[in-house]
């Protein structure tokens, strides 16, 4: 028991802060796409100048050298364009750093993992809870040279760490090693240049609150035409008062287009960014803004009505409905999706899946349960040695994009989401919940077991299940009736207390010592009772006697039944 980790308590997850909402700029001229190119370009190479300054200056960066950035860049652009690229440098910065300190906690999982594997004799078998030693000695060797090459790659990423020096590039490091892969991608040189450029252009506004329609910079109207301030070197290009260039075309965002509309109505800000799709030669409009916290639903009202437990896979999402005692209501549902091919194919497939189990769950009225994984710690490819399968299930699993796309899809049809603890779901799940909901024509998979664990431990309910009463005569004539003890029982999470001598006529002393806490939640053994009982003590007195005679300070209820109690005093 002490080896199995804490599970931590179920809780209401917070909805979103943001909405980005995203329309095609249609009919745009020779004109239109030259201006957005040379402004972008223009933007973009006094982005990388200042993130390089940025970089520079590493942890000994204060307000003064943002401010002299700034002043920098507003000479060349606008006062309005350089607060947008400082902000989008002091971003990139920002997650650079989060980068770098996961790295290196990833190198330290995988550094542990090799020294204590290496620690053991070659060959020896591992157990379910640490790998053993290698298979043999050439691997034994090749894991000492990758050993070395990891401290090495540690200690200069906490060096770096300590001095606040991180390594940006801007544009994408993928797309940069492509250039030298060309034939790989079927790729030419123009065409890898012109990906290049549009990765690193820079066509991005915050929003104002007060100002015109939200936005001074990129301006959209209500009825969706579109312009852009020009920066000062580029002030020759434009076709409207004030320095200004208005496309051609129009934008109208058919989802959540109403809401958009009030906030540039109420001039509420609204940031915007333009990008361009080289495969496609599209253009593209990105309009976001915050949006307060949604309430969360206390975790009772929740629970009051039943919920469903999703268990997360690397190709479906398995659920099933529980009522508010844990108990699986109808069939279970699958909901599949296809993660190959490209990034917008794999965004399409997890939306179409998520937005159908919404609609299930918003049909019953019921929450959803989830669990809250997390795979930082397991990217490191040592932890499942020669699994390489397996390795790649793990890191393809889409699971911080699946769990916030949930979350705020969730959001807008008012259905509560639930975070579970995802400790021996999976585990749990098959063992106390596959074999006895499987039927003939039903058979229940180890997911849809575990989407039941889920959903339990989200009401609060142990995995393990009733079980049927105990034979006569092994526990006070069937007196417990089950495993579980209610929610509100006290002392139902402690050990059962230790009766002192034998426990009933047919159990030898001693044989409750190893009693201890046994709730389901954390162990997956045998079940036990949780509720606090107290034996019978007694010795059998041979005889019969009629009714109303007293044996020992006992009434005989009935003539001719075996008096086997006495009282203490008797004894």
């Amino acid at each position: 028991m002490a080896d199995l980790r804490a599970i931590e308590v179920p809780f209401v997850a917070v909805g979103s802060s943001g909405v980005a909402i995203r329309d095609r700029l249609k009919g745009l001229t020779p004109q239109d796409v030259t201006v957005l190119r040379l402004v972008g370009d223009h933007l973009g190479s006094l982005a990388s100048s200042d993130l390089k300054a940025r970089c520079a200056a590493g942890l000994d960066h204060d307000t003064g050298q943002w401010a002299e950035r700034k002043r920098a860049l507003t000479a060349e652009s606008s006062s309005r364009w350089a607060g947008s690229i400082t902000k989008a440098t002091h971003d990139q910065w920002a997650l650079a750093r989060r980068s770098q300190l996961a790295y290196i906690r990833s190198l330290e999982a995988g550094i542990a993992t090799i020294t204590q594997r290496l620690s053991l004799p070659v060959g020896e078998k591992g157990t379910k809870k640490a790998p053993g030693g290698y298979q043999g000695a050439q691997e034994w060797f090749e894991k000492t040279r990758r050993l070395r090459l990891l401290q090495d790659r540690l200690e200069q990423q906490r060096a770096d760490h300590e001095a606040g020096r991180v390594r940006v590039v801007r544009g994408g490091k993928r797309l940069l090693r492509t250039r030298h892969n060309l034939d790989a991608v079927e790729l030419t040189a123009p065409e890898w240049r012109e990906k290049w450029q549009a990765k690193r252009r820079f066509l991005a506004a915050d929003g104002e609150s007060g100002k015109r329609y939200g936005n001074e910079t990129i301006r959209v109207t209500p009825d969706g035409q579109v312009g852009i301030k020009l920066p000062s070197p580029l002030a020759h290009l434009a076709n409207a008062a004030h320095g200004r260039y208005v496309l051609t075309s129009k934008v109208s965002f058919p989802h959540r287009g109403e809401q958009w509309r009030d906030r540039v109505c109420a001039n509420r800000a609204v940031a915007y960014r333009i990008c361009e799709d080289v495969q496609r030669g599209r253009w593209y409009l990105t309009a976001s803004w915050t949006i307060p916290p949604v309430k969360t639903v206390p975790l009772q009202t929740v629970r009051a009505g039943g919920l469903i437990g999703v268990d997360t896979n690397a190709d479906h999402l398995a659920a099933w409905r529980l009522d508010a005692h844990g108990n699986p209501v109808g069939e279970p549902r699958r909901f599949d999706y296809d993660l190959s091919g490209t990034t917008q194919h794999r965004d399409a497939q997890i939306r179409h899946a998520i937005i159908s189990l919404l609609h299930w769950a918003e049909r019953h009225s019921i929450a959803i349960a989830i669990e809250d994984l997390d795979f930082a710690a397991e990217t490191t490819r040592e932890k499942h040695g020669r699994r390489k399968r397996f390795r790649n299930l793990i890191s393809g699993m889409p699971v911080a994009k699946l769990r916030a796309r949930l979350v705020a899809m969730a959001a807008e049809l008012g259905i509560t989401i639930v975070a579970v603890d995802p400790g021996y779901t999976s585990k749990w799940g098959a063992q106390h919940w596959r074999r006895p909901l499987t039927t003939p024509r039903r058979p229940v998979t180890r997911h849809q077991a575990a989407a039941v664990a889920i959903g339990r431990r989200a009401l609060g309910h142990p995995i393990r299940r009733r079980t049927a009463p105990p034979p006569a005569h092994q526990s006070d004539e069937q007196g417990h009736r089950t495993v579980q003890a209610a929610p509100d029982a006290p002392g139902r999470e402690e050990p059962r207390p230790r009766t002192p001598g034998p426990r009933s006529r047919v159990v030898p002393p001693g044989c409750g010592a190893k009693v201890g806490n046994q709730d389901a939640q954390h162990r997956s053994e045998r079940p036990a009772e949780h509720t606090t009982h107290a034996q019978s003590l007694g010795t059998v007195l041979y005889g019969r006697d009629a009714p109303g005679d007293l044996v020992g300070g006992d009434t005989v209820v009935s003539a001719g039944i075996d008096v086997i109690m006495v009282s203490e005093r008797q004894r």
